[in-house]
């Protein structure tokens, strides 16, 4: 995005001079795509995202590898399967515990292992130490905000790896402006070395026909109007708020279900008991994980998208609702007024009650609705993939001090 791009030119990472290279030499990059093989949901969708389009349209600037701790057994995304790769099985804690060991003892372990390159990228919360220079994307710091949403040991380990992950990035990226200002209240981090770089929007997210929608309501048993939230099930997106919603949505004759598509997260059983403490049991349908085929039919054939989080690093379901044509509905906090901008409906007060006549205003008002989705449409044009990989490869050659 532009705001992105230019906040990168205004504030270059200034770097060594032993680092000057010419832009006639291709940098080597080493990206680590381990999100994209173990998880799902957001970081998946960035990591597979971000080097599908830095493969695609800056092999001209830049020789891009793969790496990943293959210790799940699953494996790299079809789409990433042109690129180099480089794999090794090391276990997820003994990688994760190995990286801040390495650290903190400013030992090579980790990087003795991953071949040669001129930067190393990290797409998630874990750097290792490395010789060469480095970028770090950070996506959200949502467990110093709200850390009671995030498990014990999870917490304790970032508290201890990320303001030290974060001083020993030669480069940060941050999803939002929300995440930047996170990163320089929190950690005081040096302004100049993080960049907002805006996440994209895939091109298969776009409205459908009828026909598909019908039958990705079918294959996921749904048979009335629905509402629908997309995201890891977890605590902070504020599921437990749909749910009063959408029991007040009930009670004044509304014959709509609320789908909730996503993997199981942390903490999420305390969450889930509302659904029967509000009778809802035949109108909340939980669909798990969905094939990503199946996402733009979901997204067009819902009358809203919900989304009341309490924190988003950058709120992806957002976009990708927008860009199918369906009006959304979310909370005005953190970065989702960045990605929504005058597009989206925000709820006046988090409240069940707030969250029902933010919901209402859309299904009593045609105009609105139909006003909603084009808006949408004309929003979500504007974030690009493409543009997000141009700007990190200035990322890089303003870490690695190439002459443009």
């Amino acid at each position: 995005m532009s705001e992105g791009l230019n906040e990168a030119r205004q504030t270059p990472v200034k770097a060594p001079p032993k680092r000057s290279r010419h832009r006639a030499a291709r940098l080597k990059i080493l990206l680590d795509a381990g999100p994209a093989v173990h998880q799902s949901a957001g970081l998946a969708r960035y990591t597979e995202s971000l080097a599908s389009a830095l493969w695609q349209h800056c092999r001209d600037s830049i020789d891009l590898k793969l790496f990943y701790n293959s210790h799940s057994g699953h494996q790299l995304p079809s789409s990433l399967a042109p690129i180099p790769t480089r794999a090794f099985s090391l276990g997820q804690y003994p990688w994760r515990l190995g990286v801040l060991a390495c650290q903190l003892l400013r030992a090579p372990v980790v990087d003795r292992r991953l071949g040669a390159a001129d930067i190393y990228h990290a797409t998630e919360h874990l750097l290792p130490w490395t010789a060469r220079p480095s970028v770090m994307t950070v996506h959200d710091l949502i467990f110093e905000r709200y850390p009671q949403h995030h498990t014990l040991a999870n917490r304790t380990f970032l508290r201890v790896a990320m303001p030290l992950f974060v001083r020993r990035a030669g480069a940060i990226i941050a999803v939002s402006r929300h995440t930047k200002r996170d990163l320089l209240e929190l950690y005081r981090t040096t302004p100049h070395k993080v960049h907002v770089v805006e996440e994209g929007i895939e091109a298969r997210f776009r409205p459908v026909e009828r026909e598909e929608v019908r039958l990705a309501m079918e294959t996921h048993s749904i048979r009335k109007p629905y509402l629908l939230m997309v995201g890891t099930l977890e605590p902070r997106k504020n599921h437990a708020l749909a749910f009063e919603a959408l029991a007040q949505l009930k009670a004044a004759g509304w014959p709509h279900s609320l789908v909730v598509v996503g993997r199981s997260g942390w903490l999420f059983d305390s969450v889930r008991s509302n659904v029967e403490r509000l009778q809802l049991e035949t109108d909340v349908i939980f669909t798990g994980r969905v094939p990503d085929a199946d996402l733009p039919a979901l997204y067009s054939g819902a009358d809203c998208l919900l989304m009341p989080s309490l924190y988003e690093g950058f709120g992806i379901p957002v976009l990708e609702a927008m860009a199918c044509g369906t009006p959304v509905v979310c909370s005005k906090v953190s970065s989702l007024p960045e990605v929504g901008g005058p597009a989206a409906r925000y709820i006046e007060s988090l409240t069940g009650e707030g969250l029902a006549d933010a919901v209402l205003d859309v299904l009593q008002n045609p105009q609105l609705a139909e006003q909603m989705r084009t808006e949408g449409l004309n929003r979500a044009a504007r974030f690009s993939w493409r543009d997000a990989a141009r700007q990190t490869v200035e990322v890089y050659n303003a870490v690695a001090g190439v002459h443009l």
